[in-house]
């Protein structure tokens, strides 16, 4: 089968319309309305980091900008109508897809009792009972409500404590559900008394093949075309061989077809799509011209090489990086115009002076910074200065680089 050729401006438009980055963000942001964002992302990043907003809540902002953390508190541990797992990372994940979960909690719970084992240096199986037991009796508990007095792991990752680890076994294994954080502190209750029953029941849930044929539809359906190993990375269930070959049988049945993607240097890169992608109707529709920040690990940049090719977008994270070797800086944002990434900003809200400070902003290679868009800029920030807790917003010396 000959490839179809899809050019670096509309694989741009396609992607960026999956992503729900073409349309003006605005609209409804609460209850039933944010849960169809939710699941039209698939699932959204909890991270703690808080310099501007924390990432899910400019996930959300930046497809919604009515969205306040409120509304997915409200959805997540009232309505329950979110559940928090693994994807890449910590997510949460609309309820209707719990079931699909069953075999990537039975795979961690293979998985990380070794890796647990090896990590932490005790002997946090010992705990199991113990936990469970507390928790029936008195109800959800965070880590600092158990394993009072225990010693914390020394050496290991994330110094946990034995009955800390056993939770976050337990919780990835599918004996118990996080209900909600306390800060960003989690806390966990027993599944059964959280997921309805026809939802969490092991014996019911979908087997391998029919798991495996959802996240690969599920991920291609939010991306447009993909490889296989990019089909594999969007829930991270699967291994690259389980994608291949769910790829290979759809394209022999013709539910599939390869395709080449022009990237923005102008190379091809083979990938898969659904027949009739060079009629997708994203391709005939402009992104909105509002200037948006993102977070770092927003859904269409988390893949740093595929923004890389798609964008000509390089970008890495420095929080870890010493601060004499960065780049950039410690949380940098990437600014999205249109259907490009036209800079990135490195800015701080600072809440015991009510200001939000752009610290330094680089625009991309090619990117005329004028009054144009340093007003579209200054929209954008004033948008956002409910979201930080801020109310005022000033720029430092020389912010402009």
């Amino acid at each position: 089968m000959t490839p179809v050729t899809l050019g670096n401006r509309d694989a741009r438009r396609i992607f960026l319309h999956r992503h729900l980055l073409s349309d003006t963000p605005q609209g409804p942001a609460h209850g039933a309305a944010l849960l169809q964002v939710i699941t039209g992302l698939g699932f959204v990043q909890l991270d703690s980091i808080n310099t501007v907003a924390r990432a899910h809540d400019l996930i959300l902002f930046s497809r919604r900008q009515r969205y306040r953390p409120e509304a997915l508190k409200t959805l997540y541990e009232r309505d329950r109508a979110l559940f928090e797992h693994w994807t890449h990372d910590a997510s949460v994940i609309p309820m209707e897809y719990y079931p699909y979960w069953e075999m990537r909690r039975q795979r961690d719970a293979a998985r990380l009792r070794s890796r647990y084992q090896n990590w932490q240096r005790h002997d946090f199986e010992s705990r199991f009972q113990t936990v469970l037991e507390q928790i029936r009796e008195r109800g959800p508990v965070s880590s600092s409500d158990v394993g009072k007095g225990e010693p914390r792991s020394k050496g290991g990752w994330w110094d946990w404590h034995p009955s800390k680890t056993a939770l976050e076994y337990l919780w990835r294994a599918g004996a118990l559900c996080v209900v909600g954080r306390d800060g960003f502190q989690k806390r966990y209750d027993l599944t059964e008394r959280v997921i309805d029953a026809t939802l969490c029941d092991p014996i019911s849930a979908p087997d391998t093949i029919r798991t495996i044929d959802w996240c690969c539809s599920g991920a291609l359906d939010r991306l447009g075309f993909a490889t296989h190993t990019e089909i594999a990375a969007f829930w991270a269930h699967l291994t690259p061989a389980e994608a291949k070959a769910w790829v290979e049988q759809e394209c022999a049945e013709g539910r599939l077809e390869p395709v080449n993607i022009i990237g923005a240097d102008g190379t091809a890169r083979g990938a898969y799509a659904r027949p009739g992608l060079l009629n997708d109707p994203a391709i005939n529709i402009a992104p909105s011209p509002r200037l948006r920040v993102l977070s770092p690990f927003d859904p269409a940049l988390r893949d740093r090489n595929r923004a890389e090719r798609l964008f000509g977008f390089s970008y890495r994270v420095e929080m870890f990086v010493p601060a004499a070797k960065r780049s950039y800086g410690y949380y940098v944002f990437p600014v999205l115009q249109g259907d490009r990434i036209i800079a990135r900003v490195d800015m701080k809200a600072f809440r015991d002076r009510d200001t939000l400070v752009v610290q330094a902003l680089w625009p991309e290679p090619g990117v005329h910074w004028g009054k144009g868009r340093q007003s579209a800029f200054e929209a954008e920030l004033f948008r956002l200065r409910r979201l930080a807790g801020v109310s005022n917003i000033t720029f430092e010396n020389g912010w402009l680089r």
